[in-house]
């Protein structure tokens, strides 16, 4: 099989970024579907960390295309520092930064180029699928603040006095147009280098979970959009990785710590913080227990 050869980088050229971490099998498949993308001009993998067999899998693509840039030695700086390492790394002017259990659907690139050049200085997200098709959860939501999190989390929001303080919207009308929301999902999502990099990036001081998050709250504050389009579809499978469930939320938990305290700009905020951070990183870390999920990763073998 010949080597596919890196196009030179035109306006608006592409660049897909993406952390690994023992992601397991699904890793191939996203690695593939990318590389089978014409408009895609570069792809940078930060490998965070993979099993022997993981390696070979990304050794093996990085020898068949010279537009894979492979990075990897680092050890687990996490996802927002190894986000981070790979934007720089880029060189194209649209970034797009992929879960590596995500699956790029035809259009989506086209799509959030089109996108981008209409609202230089956003964030775009991807209308995110599960396998079955369906919209998953979490793939457009409204304000994350403490109460709609705690809401969320422990299901109250389902009951008619609290349904208001519902983050998720993926219940809701599908629109037909791109539109603004306060938060998208960071399984897939573009934004220009240039607009990226000019906020510093990912906050490093989240290691896992939340910083997609706490990016698209500094996007708005910052004056630009937030923008969900429903026309850039990608699956995502979720729950891939090789890491414990309660690992997982534990990190999820301190990540909305962490958020909660950052845009706590008034006393009410810092207080309401305070006082509920404790349970929403109880509830988080009891949820694989409450779905019923086991607590260490599922054997390879």
């Amino acid at each position: 099989m010949s080597k596919a050869v890196k196009p030179p980088m035109t306006e608006f050229g592409v660049s897909v970024v993406m952390v690994v971490y023992r992601t397991g099998p699904a890793l191939e498949r996203s690695l593939r579907r990318v590389l089978a993308e014409p408009a895609v001009g570069e792809f940078v993998i930060i490998d965070n960390g993979s099993t022997p067999e993981e390696e070979a899998v990304q050794d093996a693509v990085a020898a068949s295309d010279d537009r894979v840039i492979l990075k990897r030695g680092q050890g687990n700086v996490g996802f927002a520092r190894g986000a981070n390492l790979g934007a720089r790394s880029a060189s194209g002017q649209l970034l797009i930064f992929l879960n590596p259990d995500a699956f790029l659907e035809d259009g989506c690139v086209a799509a959030r180029q089109a996108a981008i050049k209409a609202a230089p200085t956003a964030r775009v997200g991807a209308r995110v699928l599960n396998e079955d098709g369906a919209e998953q959860r979490g793939a457009r939501r409204g304000e994350v603040t403490p109460v709609t999190t705690l809401l969320s989390l422990t299901q109250l929001s389902r009951f008619r006095p609290f349904r208001g303080f519902e983050i998720h919207q993926e219940k809701t009308s599908l629109p037909d147009q791109v539109v603004p929301v306060p938060t998208i999902s960071g399984a897939c999502f573009a934004m220009k280098r240039e607009a990226f990099l000019a906020l510093g990036g990912f906050d490093e001081g989240f290691f896992l979970h939340v910083e997609d998050v706490d990016l698209c709250w500094r996007v708005r504050k910052s004056g630009a959009s937030v923008l969900f389009h429903p026309g850039a579809r990608v699956t995502h499978l979720g729950h891939t990785s090789l890491k414990a469930p309660l690992v997982v939320e534990f990190h999820k938990g301190v990540g909305l710590a962490r958020y909660f305290r950052k845009r706590a700009d008034t006393p009410f905020r810092a207080v309401l913080a305070f006082v509920l951070t404790p349970a929403i990183l109880l509830v988080s870390v009891a949820r694989p227990v409450l779905r019923g999920r086991p607590l260490r990763p599922a054997s390879r073998g």
